[in-house]
């Protein structure tokens, strides 16, 4: 299995690519900018995208989505942000970016993703974003956790924005994420990857 990170954009959004192995469709996730930086690692495998997926729709997730040509999976709350440069919050940067495909697919809780061998389980974490998600990889391995900005490495995800809400983020992180095995190794939307059991631990949001 391909599993890659790519740092992009001045906001340092990871971007991950996941594939069954060199010369495999691809699932992008939370393509935020430099879209030549992802191509390049997709050339690198020989990797052909097959969708993209937003944890949430913040522009410095969604920025390089319309690069593609694919699919893009979102949840249903959040899908209004792919198109309103308020909500998505590009208008504050100077950006007033929207995506322009209509190819959106709305997600629901509990929802699977499967791209030939590869199984994702959408876990909706609200509080960040009204619809933001976490993707849990049930194949071809388990004990992998996409966590967007709901959870990150000693933090969690911003409240202080619209439609942000701290109870509401960290009741949905300890009611879904920390029930999961404490070796289960997440991947953030930004900064160093972790465990489920070092966050319990040492995360100040969460003691």
């Amino acid at each position: 299995m391909i599993l890659e990170t790519v740092c992009v954009g001045s906001l340092e959004v990871n971007c991950y690519i996941l594939a069954e192995g060199d010369g495999f469709p691809a699932i992008i996730i939370d393509p935020g900018d430099e879209a030549n930086k992802i191509r390049q690692v997709l050339s690198r495998h020989k990797l052909k995208p097959a969708l993209v997926i937003n944890t949430h729709g913040h522009i410095d997730h969604i920025g390089a989505d319309d690069e593609w040509g694919v699919p893009i999976y979102i949840h249903r709350q959040d899908a209004v942000l792919l198109k309103d440069t308020r909500l998505n919050l590009s208008s504050f940067l100077a950006q007033r970016y929207c995506v322009k495909s209509k190819m959106i697919n709305l997600l629901e809780d509990g929802q699977s993703i499967e791209l030939g061998k590869l199984r994702l389980k959408v876990m909706h974490t609200p509080g960040h974003t009204p619809g933001g998600i976490c993707l849990l990889m049930q194949e071809p391995q388990n004990k992998i956790l996409f966590t967007g900005d709901t959870l990150f490495c000693q933090s969690i995800g911003r409240t202080d924005l619209e439609g942000a809400d701290e109870h509401t983020l960290i009741d949905a992180i300890k009611d879904k994420l920390l029930k999961l095995s404490d070796d289960t190794v997440i991947y953030p939307g930004h900064g160093p990857s972790s465990s489920i059991g070092e966050e319990k631990r040492n995360n100040p949001f969460l003691i």
